[in-house]
């Protein structure tokens, strides 16, 4: 291990509960341990994380224990865990942006070796997306016809890709399989990463995989922009959960932020006048808004959380239907914005 990967394992022993706050938010403090009920982020006290102690050695803090499997780890092992980043560069590079810290300037061999655009980075992100294929006609729109997403995305984000290599963890061999392919950009535009949803082979679901969807590339204060932004956003966290209540408010832009840690870390466009906070109904998704809720007041922007009736708003669009979500937006979208409801 060099030192600047020592120095950052320190650095974020040193804020352990920082990272504890953002990538397991379903969790609480309890003394000197921050508790949950596992690296999913599920609410309980079987994880426990150190939160105090040296930043090396026997009972340093930022080790985990998962007591009911036995598991355990460090901080770079939970950040991994919660995003889905395998590549170690791109792991510490997650790992800087959380801590506010800019990336250590490259060496010659480095700069040679990022000239190769490594699997996980930014520009291998963007070169995937360049060679991702259009919506129309693909095995996505069957993808959300079946998530009952009905309306045609005409969405310069969302491509599909139909040989995209997956590979399970710890297995050698990766497969190609069809995928929804979505751009992560950041407030210039520009491909920061991107979000992969493999797909069954008709397309009705997700891959019959255990991890069906990862993101890669540079995620944090970035967003699947679905529609550009303008004096009004709606912001959540799945790609399908945005989808579907485009599906219901159509006249209304949003954004798809993929998790709830990078909810509550979203970066807001200027100018913006409303925001609305399309909230997951879980631990994690009530904190994300929190969080991004007191960022935006800080910044003088209106905040309105809307909430769905089931776990998110694909479960309310796939149980009730488009019109019967219209309807239930209507008491919780402000005045100044129903007349897009179109009821």
């Amino acid at each position: 291990m060099n030192s600047d990967t020592e120095e950052l394992l320190r650095a974020l022993a040193q804020n352990a509960e920082s990272v504890c706050r953002h990538y397991l938010p379903a969790g609480r403090r309890e003394g000197s341990y921050w508790l949950v009920g596992d690296l999913q982020n599920t609410p309980g006290r079987s994880l426990f994380v150190r939160l105090t102690g040296p930043t090396s050695g026997p009972g340093a803090a930022g080790k985990y224990t998962d007591a009911a499997t036995g598991e355990h780890g460090d901080l770079l092992d939970i950040i991994r865990a919660r995003t889905g980043i395998t590549p170690f560069p791109e792991l510490l590079a997650e790992a800087r942006a959380h801590l506010g810290r800019p990336m250590p300037e490259a060496g010659p061999v480095e700069q040679t070796r990022r000239s190769k655009a490594p699997g996980g980075s930014t520009e291998a992100a963007a070169r995937l997306f360049a060679a991702s294929l259009p919506t129309a006609g693909s095995l996505t729109e069957v993808y959300l016809r079946y998530r009952g997403i009905l309306r045609p995305v005409v969405s310069a984000a969302l491509r599909f890709h139909p040989k995209c290599w997956h590979r399970e963890e710890g297995q050698t061999k990766a497969i190609p399989r069809p995928a929804l392919i979505a751009a992560v950009t950041d407030g210039a535009g520009e491909i920061t990463g991107v979000h992969r949803t493999w797909l069954a082979p008709d397309g009705r679901g997700k891959a019959a995989v255990e991890t069906p969807r990862r993101a890669m590339g540079q995620l944090l204060g970035n967003a699947v922009r679905i529609d550009p932004a303008s004096e009004v956003l709606v912001v959540g966290e799945g790609i399908e959960t945005m989808l579907s209540f485009r599906e219901a408010v159509p006249g209304l832009p949003v954004w798809a932020a993929l998790s709830s840690g990078h909810l509550g870390a979203l970066l807001l466009p200027e100018p913006l006048q409303r925001l609305y906070i399309a909230c997951d109904r879980d631990p994690a998704g009530q904190r994300a808004a929190e969080r991004l809720t007191a960022r935006a007041t800080e910044a003088g922007i209106p905040v309105t959380v809307l909430e769905p009736r089931l776990g998110d708003f694909n479960d309310d669009l796939q149980a009730h239907g488009a019109e019967a979500l219209r309807r239930h937006l209507a008491g919780q979208i402000g005045s100044e914005d129903r007349q897009r409801l179109k009821l």
